[in-house]
């Protein structure tokens, strides 16, 4: 199998450099590319003629434009990578007869409830990164690619920054956070995200028709300010020695952003799980995980 995996160095492309090598020959881009090779989702016939040329099985598709609030002022750039590469990726691998792996997120729905989202469910995102990521959703079922699309959130990873490392570096110098309680979502990690993309790439490569869209995000859910108790209370467990007194929960409202978030980011996972016969583990698990691997902690 002849993988092409764009997006080496972001939380998931990183990951799945690992995750994927059992699968066959893996070629891993950046944006910088290599030799030949175009890994610019901003170059769109350099994308078209890197797939004509070298004909890979599949493409995993790990790069996408995730600044949501400087998206606001960047809708062009944002709808290039997010939503016309992807496009471009998915019409070239339905030419070639392969497989489009692409990654999107919950903020393609409005974040109404306290449901879980599942797939079918209408979308309405509030931002212009959550409509750009629902195009290149569109784009690509539009193609007759074969394709596996995971819609995930929140994503973290032990490789460069994330919440729990921000949270304890915060709890070291201040005595009182102020945290945001009423957006609700599974923290899940770019590792469980990669294990399970290969594992389904090992059940697709037989099963042609699990072909379709699927929600992938750890077991259970917490708002921002649990996770960050959670975070803390495991630290102190640690012994690790904070200045921090007080966690103070806030709304959304109490911190405004550029672009809007969605309250309710929960997943329904169960077509993941049932078609890939597949176990999520409960959110906690990962992140007492990457807390334990976390050099400073």
């Amino acid at each position: 199998m002849k993988i092409l995996l764009l997006g080496k160095n972001g939380q998931v492309g990183w990951e799945l450099q690992r995750a994927l090598q059992p699968l066959g020959q893996v070629v891993a881009l950046s944006r910088f590319g290599k030799g030949d090779l175009v890994g610019d989702l901003t170059d769109l016939s350099g994308l078209y003629r890197t797939l004509s040329n070298y004909k890979p099985d599949v493409v995993v598709n790990a790069a996408a434009y995730t600044a949501v609030d400087k998206a606001e002022s960047e809708p062009a750039l944002a709808r290039r990578i997010n939503a016309e590469a992807p496009q471009v990726l998915a019409e070239c691998m339905a030419k070639l007869g392969g497989w489009l792996v692409h990654y999107s997120t919950d903020y393609v729905f409005d974040g109404s409830g306290d449901h879980r989202w599942c797939e079918d469910q209408s979308t309405a995102p509030l931002n212009v990164y959550g409509q750009t990521k629902l195009a290149g959703e569109q784009a690509i079922q539009a193609s007759g690619c074969q394709h596996l699309i995971f819609r995930t959130s929140w994503v973290y990873a032990a490789r460069g920054g994330n919440f729990a490392k921000t949270m304890l570096r915060l709890a070291a110098e201040r005595e009182q956070l102020k945290v945001i309680d009423d957006q609700i979502g599974s923290p899940t990690g770019a590792e469980l995200i990669a294990d399970i993309t290969a594992h389904s790439l090992r059940i697709a490569d037989c099963k042609p028709k699990v072909s379709g869209l699927y929600h992938l995000a750890a077991d259970g859910e917490v708002s921002w300010y649990g996770y960050a108790s959670f975070v803390i209370e495991q630290a102190r467990q640690a012994g690790k020695v904070l200045a921090m007194q007080k966690i103070a929960a806030i709304t959304t409202a109490d911190y405004p952003t550029p672009a809007q978030r969605p309250l309710n980011s929960r997943l329904d996972c169960s077509k993941l799980r049932n078609i890939f016969g597949l176990h999520l583990p409960h959110w906690q698990n990962g992140v007492r995980r990457l807390l334990s691997e976390y050099k400073e902690y």
